[in-house]
């Protein structure tokens, strides 16, 4: 799309580009006029300088002299249109001044009038066309009657009153009818530019109104030839993929969808039996290495002629729609085991409790040293571990009372990276860079359950890169009064079935436990209203990005009692416990 400014800039570079096609064309022909007038006046090709034509040779030199100021002046002025008429103004001028030293009536040069007013229909306007044809007419009769009536000298042959007018009457009928059709000329020249200037700004404003339609469309789309080759890549294309317009265009679009040839031929299969098109999903690799997964559809593009010359692919980014879709899933998971989670834990404490205590009293019975010491041990341990399953269990599934309170989350920060140093996870291949912001990031949240949360991530993270790497932990403020908490490490990765996975119970474990660490953590970031975005691939490491709202609403009845109590208005909270009771 070009603006006013650029359109005006190439309509003056093309005037420019006319006046110096004039300046040039005008001295050449006046060179081709020298020599042709020389070898005339020769009789033969063989040039003697006793017939070189001295008076042509002086308006060419003039000509030149003049070629130069026009150049000069073309480069400090631009008023264009001025220095035309300007310039076909001293043409006529010098043309008159070459009839009268080449004999004035008997002039051979006389029909360079007639050549001048074509020329000028090609760069005046109509009237001033006319103009131009009635100055020529007015200098050559002055000219006439000048050299006729001796006020001048006289440098051609003595002409008798009626020869003079017969000269003057035809040269004046040829200067008019000329003058007429170059003014015919150049007002169809002038229509013509109009109607190819209306055009033109037709065709820019509807090219500007394709651009911005297809710019504010939020899907993706791409428009391709036949060959695959990319030729439109829109902005919501390049904030889904990543991928920047100016390097696609010109790429095959397997670049960025993989083989999609089956998907072509079943599209424009579908589409020519009158059916809607069929929709694909995808995965699309940005620049940085993560997979967008993205639906897309097929249409052809067809010309003017209603002939297929390329294909349409619209898409849209299925990252959110399936994360939430998983979310969902998760969270039926999570409530059906919720709902057995505290009976089938105590059902199996029960008996474990009872198996340790019998273990505990035939241990002291029988020596350490013994084989059968050695598997009571084994089981004491493995009973220990067991419990241990069955505590995390219950903290996951058991509802939490969340203390919340102002706390500044760089202090839970600073606690997690102080003990993780003094880990015996970190090795000397280990760096761990805390980025965190000067002033106080206050937020309302459990602190205890922040500092399990970081620790929970850091620590996984420190596992992941048993032979050392970089752990990166980042605090930023976001934008309507929320926080970020960035974790990323340079560890093994994930593949994507593993990032789907990682958050449900039992399923996923970076350290050979139970696997639910993650799960925990998941599910206090939802308590505190939060989300929770992982990025991982495979060799190359995991960003883990936290975002936390600042301030959080939570429904508990029993802190709106105590707040009701502590207020002293005891009939409102005899009120509302008997509502509670009831």
């Amino acid at each position: 799309m070009f603006s006013l400014d650029e359109k005006n800039l190439q309509a003056k570079d093309g005037l420019t580009n006319k006046i110096q096609l004039l300046i040039i064309g005008r001295l050449l022909v006046l060179f081709l006029l020298l020599l042709g007038t020389w070898v005339w006046n020769s009789g033969h090709l063989k040039l003697s300088f006793n017939d070189f034509p001295q008076s042509l040779f002086w308006v060419f030199l003039i000509f030149v002299g003049f070629t130069i100021v026009y150049f000069f002046i073309l480069r400090l002025n631009k008023e264009y249109d001025w220095q035309i008429r300007i310039q076909f103004l001293i043409d006529a001028l010098l043309i008159t001044w070459l009839v009268w030293r080449t004999g004035d009536l008997s002039s051979p040069y006389i029909t360079l009038y007639v050549v001048l007013i074509a020329i000028s229909g090609m760069f005046l306007r109509s009237h001033e066309t006319l103009l131009l044809a009635v100055t020529c007419i007015v200098f050559f009769v002055l000219l006439s009657v000048s050299t006729v009536s001796l006020w001048i000298d006289s440098f051609g042959t003595a002409q008798t009153t009626p020869r003079m007018i017969q000269i003057l009457a035809f040269h004046i009928v040829v200067c008019l009818v000329v003058g007429m059709l170059a003014s015919r000329l150049s007002e169809r020249r002038h229509s013509g530019d109009q109607k190819l200037r209306e055009t033109q700004k037709t065709l820019v404003n509807l090219r500007a109104l394709h651009e911005r339609i297809v710019e504010s469309i939020r899907s993706g789309l791409i428009t391709t030839d036949l060959e695959g080759k990319i030729y439109t890549f829109n902005l919501a294309a390049e904030e889904i993929t990543g991928h920047q317009a100016e390097i696609m265009n010109g790429k095959n679009i397997t670049a960025l969808l993989g083989n999609i040839e089956n998907a072509i031929k079943n599209s424009l299969e579908i589409l020519a039996q009158g059916e809607h098109p069929p929709r694909f999903e995808t995965d699309i690799i940005t620049p940085e290495g993560f997979a967008v997964h993205i639906g897309y559809g097929i249409s052809p593009l067809f010309d003017n002629s209603g002939e297929t010359s390329g294909l349409i692919i619209t898409f849209q980014d299925l990252t959110d729609i399936r994360s939430m879709e998983e979310s969902v899933r998760r969270k039926d998971r999570l409530a059906a085991v919720g709902r057995v989670a505290a009976g089938l834990a105590h059902e199996i404490r029960n008996p474990l409790g009872a198996m340790r205590g019998a273990i505990q009293v035939m241990q002291s019975h029988i020596p350490a040293e013994s084989t059968q010491g050695s598997l009571m041990e084994i089981i004491m341990r493995e009973s220990d571990r067991l419990n241990k399953i069955i505590t995390n269990f219950l903290t996951y599934a058991r509802p939490r009372v969340n203390n919340f309170s102002e706390v500044d989350i760089r202090e839970s920060m600073n606690d997690t990276i102080t003990l993780l140093k003094h880990s015996p996870d970190i090795g000397e291949n280990h760096l761990l860079e805390c980025e965190l912001p000067e002033n106080p990031v206050h937020i309302s949240a459990d602190p205890t359950q922040l500092k399990q949360i970081f620790w929970n991530l850091a620590r996984n993270a420190i596992q992941s890169m048993p032979k050392g790497g970089k752990l990166s932990v980042n605090l930023q403020k976001s934008i309507s009064n929320r926080v970020q908490i960035i974790f990323q490490d340079t560890g093994c990765g994930m593949s994507p079935e593993q990032v789907e996975q990682l958050f449900e119970p039992f399923s996923y474990s970076t350290t050979g436990g139970t696997g639910l660490g993650l799960s925990i953590v998941y599910q206090i970031i939802r308590d505190h209203n939060g989300t929770i975005n992982v990025r991982s691939q495979e060799g190359v490491g995991t960003t883990i990005t936290i975002d936390l709202p600042t301030e959080i609403r939570i429904h508990n009845p029993l802190l709106e009692a105590e707040k009701i109590k502590n207020s002293g208005q005891s009939s409102r909270l005899e009120n509302f416990l008997t509502i509670k009771n009831e």
